[in-house]
């Protein structure tokens, strides 16, 4: 049923995405879900004990977003709702929008460039050079192809609408508390460790969904090697995987609030001086993943 379902709801996405007109009149769904996450931040978040507190909090959460997907799932005629509840869910076609748009960005400017790819990067972009724009778009659409459509399209095939809205959850989450700052690194420990839980297997499938798409059973060497190298325990599959298929080098140095960091460079025998085209190569292949797992939806439904 799962299958089923979710083949007309990637259809869905891929061709209307995240249409503005709805969500200026309407919350998203993941604004709900970040409300939902701030106000445990703000009722929990306090005084001590706030690791055990945030894992009480991330038990909540988990808990409702289960129930909800759950009671959505069992009502009466809701097949036709699922698929749009689904498709609201995933986030290709909005994903390969914001990342083509530093391209063009690019193309018009490097300052251009820079203000589009600090609207989906969380590292500082003033001083950045074309390179390193392109690099950060490419990196962004790698881990939020796992993150953002290859992960909820697993958990939905594994455990249907119940399974979808828990990990979006606790995706939403880790975005807003899984961070090591002060303020959240007790309380958001738990959002993080189950959001890299979720993620242990999407990322390796994103990774050989990335390989397999372009024909490149060889990628495995660099993947395997490059991967852990990644200060997430995820995000380094997609990444290593994107960057192969590109033949071009990813991460490496890179400054958060004025601090530079060096970084390892992923797949560094390729070229590291990526542009606009190799921003465009990278959607390219956002869409090729996104074909082959279509078609393992579509040899489900027939088997």
């Amino acid at each position: 049923m799962s299958a089923l379902i979710l083949v007309p709801a990637m259809l869905l996405d891929a061709a209307l995405g995240e249409p503005k007109w709805l969500w200026d009149r309407f919350p998203h769904p993941a604004v709900l879900m970040g409300r939902a996450v701030s106000a445990a931040d703000k009722a929990l978040n306090t005084g001590g004990m706030r690791r055990l507190k945030g894992f009480i909090a991330m038990t909540g959460l988990g808990l409702a977003a289960l129930a909800l997907g759950w009671l959505l799932h069992v009502l009466p005629d809701f097949g036709v709702l699922e698929v749009i509840v689904v498709a609201i869910l995933l986030a290709q076609k909005s994903l390969v929008e914001h990342v083509r748009a530093v391209a063009e960005g690019l193309r018009q400017s490097l300052a251009d460039g820079r203000r589009k790819v600090a609207m989906i990067v969380g590292r500082d972009t003033a001083a950045m050079e074309g390179p390193a724009v392109a690099r950060a778009a490419i990196e962004s659409a790698a881990e939020n192809l796992s993150d953002g459509v290859i992960a909820p399209l697993f958990w939905y095939l594994v455990a249907g609408l119940p399974g979808l809205m828990l990990y979006k959850i606790t995706n939403t989450a880790d975005s807003m508390i899984g961070h090591r700052t002060p303020r959240h690194e007790q309380f958001g420990w738990a959002a993080a460790r189950f959001d890299d839980l979720l993620n242990l297997i999407p990322a390796r499938l994103t990774a050989l969904l990335l390989a397999l798409a372009h024909g490149r059973l060889d990628a495995a060497r660099v993947i395997l090697r490059d991967a852990p190298l990644h200060r997430s325990p995820n995000a380094g599959w997609p990444e290593a995987a994107m960057a192969v298929v590109l033949g071009i080098s990813l991460s490496g140095p890179r400054s958060y609030n004025g601090e530079m960091r060096d970084f390892p460079w992923v797949n560094a025998e390729g070229r590291r001086d990526p542009g606009p085209a190799e921003i465009e190569a990278a959607c390219s292949a956002l869409w090729r993943a996104w074909g082959l797992m279509l078609a393992f939806a579509l040899l489900m439904v027939m088997l």
